[in-house]
């Protein structure tokens, strides 16, 4: 089978599971609050992750003298998430996406203050003509600019923390030491915060499906995204990603009655060129 197609079917898988956990995320949003929604998510999330090392015997592959960096990894990704489920909740699920789309040029932003990487002229510019994507997106006004698109801002700058620390992580941890972290110490994460208050929301009947949805979700997404990274440049990857937007859109205007905002899709093709350049541009370095 063709590489490309290989890496297509791939992102077929990521772009149907990160829909499926916006729509189930929306629909728990009127009974759980995004703690509670973290905190059934990991907890699905290391049911899964447990049993797979256990099946494959890998405990061996846990290291447990780097804690100190996936504690850090793993709060700036709940944090992220938590504030991307708070997003999903009162914005239009597009609006969400196309500001998610900025975390690339974050990284970009903040890896030569973390990482040391040098900030080049080309980085420079991705990185302004992505912010000019937000403001198109977002039309700040007194109207437009509310606590749902901060948030999904926010939410954005914080997952580039996490991809940056995973950069990290991933030169001496394995795939799977850095996902039962994920997963238990988000786990810890969501207890303490959905219980701080002495009452935490438990199933029902009509939530259980969507609690198990966005749990196994999350961790699918991510599988066929690693996946198909692994098999294609990132150059042919991004661009199948991207279909995210149009996807959600047409999911969102079905289920919710969401306008089909074309100043929203005008917005995210500048970030997703802005993007776009960007990747290209290191890809031809390392060439």
């Amino acid at each position: 089978m063709n590489v490309i197609l290989k890496a297509a079917l791939w992102m077929s898988g990521s772009i149907a599971s990160f829909s499926v956990m916006a729509v189930a995320g929306r629909e728990l949003s009127a009974d759980y609050d995004t703690f509670e929604i973290m905190l059934y998510r990991s907890l699905i999330g290391v049911i899964i992750v447990l049993s797979i090392v256990a099946a494959s015997n890998r405990w061996h592959e846990i290291r447990t003298d780097q804690f100190g960096r996936h504690l850090v990894r793993n709060l700036f990704h709940f944090t992220g998430q938590n504030l991307w489920f708070f997003a999903v909740a009162i914005i239009p699920l597009a609006q969400v996406f196309a500001l998610e789309f900025t975390s690339p040029l974050w990284v970009a932003i903040l890896a030569p203050l973390l990482l040391g990487e040098r900030m080049t002229r080309l980085r420079a510019f991705a990185a302004v003509a992505g912010f000019v994507g937000i403001l198109v997106v977002t039309r700040p006004s007194v109207e437009t600019l509310n606590l749902g698109v901060l948030t999904a801002a926010a939410a954005a700058f914080f997952f580039a923390l996490t991809n940056i620390l995973t950069k990290r992580l991933t030169h001496d941890n394995s795939v799977t030491s850095i996902l039962f972290f994920l997963t238990t110490i988000q786990l810890g994460l969501g207890l303490i915060t959905a219980g701080y208050d002495g009452s935490i929301a438990l199933p029902t009947a009509a939530s259980l499906p969507y609690l198990v949805l966005v749990g196994c979700a999350g961790l699918i997404a991510h599988f066929c995204l690693t996946n198909a990274l692994a098999i294609a440049p990132a150059t042919v990857v991004v661009p199948f990603d991207f279909a995210r937007l149009p996807v959600i859109a047409i999911v969102a205007m079905f289920l919710y009655d969401e306008p089909l905002e074309v100043w929203v899709f005008v917005g995210a093709v500048m970030i997703f060129a802005a993007n776009y350049l960007n990747i290209w541009a290191e890809t031809k370095k390392q060439a």
